[in-house]
């Protein structure tokens, strides 16, 4: 599992711009991190990329059939425990495990959806989808739940982007509009960076003096 050691006073620190209350004109406050603070922002980014990376990756295996359909699934499955892992340190095992329940089935669900789109299911389509986003709100939920930092209708908006974003690169890769599906997945890799801050600046927030 992931270790934030080396905390403390004494710990190197650099400043970092951070997200705040204060009138927009102020600009950003400018706060000073540790070490183990930018490495537990790095990893909560290294996580979000490798759930886009390793999602495209499943998509591609999906439609066109790929022999390593199965390895890459297990892999794109390994990712909620590594989120839920994340977590352990400030909120204990079961909140991390049903956390990374919640991802999984976000997962899985995105698989049904790609397979469904894939056989012209339409009705399939629409079903998952609106459970998709069901999860997305319960996901949301979940976190403002354990973290009152947490920028609960931000990152829910940003998440329902996202959904839309995978499904759209899901269906240009179906309809072989490769490059489309190229130009989506930097938007939602761009975003998905952009959740991981959300989530890791809560947390930071919640608790200043684990990490």
């Amino acid at each position: 599992m992931y270790s934030y050691g080396g905390f403390g006073p004494s710990a190197n620190r650099t400043s970092y711009a951070w997200p705040n209350t204060a009138p927009a004109n102020a600009g950003p406050q400018v706060i000073s991190l540790t070490k183990a603070q930018i490495e537990f922002k790095n990893h909560m980014r290294l996580l979000w990329e490798q759930h886009v990376a390793w999602t495209r990756m499943a998509i591609t295996s999906l439609v066109f059939g790929l022999p390593d359909t199965d390895v890459v699934l297990a892999r794109l499955l390994q990712n909620p425990t590594d989120m839920g892992n994340a977590l352990k340190p400030f909120y204990g095992e079961s909140i991390a495990n049903a956390y990374a329940n919640l991802i999984k089935e976000h997962l899985l669900i995105a698989a049904d959806l790609v397979k469904a789109a894939k056989a012209g299911d339409t009705n399939a389509v629409a079903a998952a989808e609106k459970k998709w986003f069901a999860n997305a709100d319960q996901i949301v939920e979940f976190l403002a739940r354990i973290n009152p930092y947490f920028p609960k209708e931000a990152f829910r908006q940003m998440f329902y982007s996202h959904l839309a974003l995978v499904k759209a690169e899901a269906v240009s890769m179906l309809n072989k509009d490769y490059k489309m599906s190229v130009q989506l997945y930097d938007r939602i890799e761009r975003e998905a960076l952009m959740m991981a801050d959300m989530i890791s600046n809560a947390i930071l927030i919640q608790f200043p003096q684990m990490v």
